[in-house]
């Protein structure tokens, strides 16, 4: 049987319990899962790409261990189905949070699947009490001095702080 390598890609800024919500439920369908910080030129995130793998690396470490699947980190600029390539994934794992979520991700599928048709696009929905968190929104309650403990791991709650 060919190995089910799944790429989940995302910029991680910050990492937050919904994305570790994804990233545990689509350990239990592959067999191995990449973890793609993606980098785009035009954005300035809060946390610098090598401030985003180290969080990343260590709060799904102990995901890794539970569910018994390898996990590795890449960062990667361009199409994502380019980085899926490179990893030797087939297939992309994209968590949904709600119906916007899934309306762009649509739209994303019918792109991907033009580019590389033998990529298939998985949809996680995110378990109900992560369903409201969104980074971006941890990241303005951050900045404005909010308290966003229920919202991340604690390491990356003390990496907020230091911000």
């Amino acid at each position: 049987m060919k190995d089910r390598v799944g790429f989940y890609p995302g910029s991680f800024d910050p990492v937050t319990n919904g994305h570790l919500d994804v990233i545990e439920r689509a350990c239990r369908l592959v067999d191995s899962l990449v973890v793609g910080v993606g980098v785009q030129a035009t954005k300035s995130p809060l946390f610098d790409l090598d401030e985003r793998m180290d969080l990343l690396q260590v709060t799904v470490a102990p995901v890794a261990s539970r569910t018994g699947t390898e996990v590795s980190f890449i960062h990667f600029e361009g199409l994502m189905v380019q980085a899926c390539r490179r990893v030797g994934a087939n297939i992309i794992v994209r968590g949904l949070r709600d119906t916007t979520d899934y309306n762009y991700e649509m739209q994303m599928v019918g792109m991907n699947a033009q580019m590389a048709p033998d990529l298939q696009t998985v949809f996680v929905p995110s378990s109900p009490h992560v369903r409201h968190i969104s980074a971006t929104l941890v990241r303005q309650i951050a900045q404005m001095g909010g308290d966003v403990s229920a919202f991340v791991p604690n390491r990356v709650l003390q990496a907020l702080n230091d911000k």
